[in-house]
């Protein structure tokens, strides 16, 4: 049985892509259950926003990545960096990183490629959380090894426990030929205020790439993570409180990379079209999956006027959240 206490969504960042901008942050998201605060994605930016919402760093328990996108992990070891002067640690137990696994193999080149590219970091080009967090902690020794010795800082290790997330065997997932193969949501996190499970979604050549749905005693919050239409999300997000979900206007991607006159243009339309959702397809997806609240949330571009998401609304029935940094959404009677 969890315990009770009051719960909410905070949407701390709201902006997606690897881009600044002037009025959205990068994109992050907490859960709040009680005094217990638990984050998804780690955008640029997420550290500072979660002082803004008021939460110190001795209320984290858990941080989940749905992805490998830099506008999803860049920030992630400021969390230690910085967290150690914002009273991280005052934890009393690791917080606990959840995020994918390693790709194994670099994605195939975009087909409109005149040539394949060179791999980068061709001895281990394609690292999940837990191999990003050792090399970044490698890059970072002489900056951790003088908090530890002149600052008197606790140990990383004491503060933060990364580990990638572990498909079911079964369920046939190759990240070429086959990123988001039907399934069940699966278990990945459980504590006394949350139950986290996760499904695979369709967010190619990245992958894997998840969505995660936090249960608790007031309610339920989905996060779609960044993906295309996906048949797992629906299973994921049945009849959730809250879908937080990313979303594209499809009107401004042939615009912005002008309906594709250079190989690159062609590329970067494919990408949008099919690893992220129209505004249309967001009001879609909350209504056949029986959300009561649809969030949206990781916009691109992240300066469009607010009149055109709302027509995702034309599509849902329910309670329609056009996000803000910092926008609060609480969970059941709380």
């Amino acid at each position: 049985m969890m315990m009770s206490g009051s719960a909410e969504v905070v949407l701390l960042g709201t902006s997606g892509g690897p881009r600044w901008r002037r009025d959205r942050t990068g994109i992050a998201s907490a859960v709040v259950v009680g005094d217990a605060v638990y984050l998804v994605d780690c955008g640029y930016g997420v550290g500072r926003q979660m002082i803004r919402a008021g939460f110190g760093m001795d209320r984290l328990r858990g941080i989940f990545v749905t992805h490998m996108h830099s506008d999803h992990t860049v920030d992630f070891l400021s969390l230690l960096l910085y967290g150690w002067y914002e009273n991280l640690e005052g934890v009393d137990r690791p917080v606990t990183a959840l995020g994918p696994g390693d790709r194994g193999t670099v994605p195939p080149a975009s087909p409109h490629a005149v040539k394949t590219p060179p791999t980068f970091s061709p001895q281990e080009p394609t690292p999940g959380l837990s191999g990003m967090a050792r090399h970044l902690m490698r890059a970072y020794a002489t900056d951790i090894n003088d908090r530890l010795r002149d600052n008197l800082r606790r140990h990383p290790d004491e503060l933060l426990s990364v580990r990638d997330i572990e498909l079911p065997g079964d369920v046939g997932f190759h990240p070429d030929t086959n990123p988001c193969p039907p399934m069940r949501p699966f278990d990945i996190y459980e504590d006394d205020r949350v139950r986290v499970t996760a499904t695979l979604v369709q967010h190619s050549p990245i992958a894997p790439a998840y969505a995660f749905r936090f249960d608790t005693d007031n309610g339920s919050v989905t996060f779609s993570g960044d993906t295309g239409v996906c048949n797992n999300l629906l299973g994921l997000a049945s009849d959730t409180d809250v879908l937080v979900h990313e979303v594209i206007d499809e009107q401004w991607v042939h615009q912005r990379y002008e309906n594709g006159r250079t190989e690159q243009q062609r590329s970067m339309i494919d990408h949008h079209l099919t690893a992220h959702t129209s505004i249309p397809d967001t009001g879609r997806v909350a209504e056949k999956a029986g959300a009561r609240t649809l969030a949206l949330n990781h916009f691109v571009p992240g300066e469009l006027e607010t009149p055109r998401w709302h027509t995702a609304g034309a599509y849902f029935s329910g309670n329609l959240v056009i996000g803000q940094d910092l926008h609060r959404i609480p969970l059941g009677g709380s």
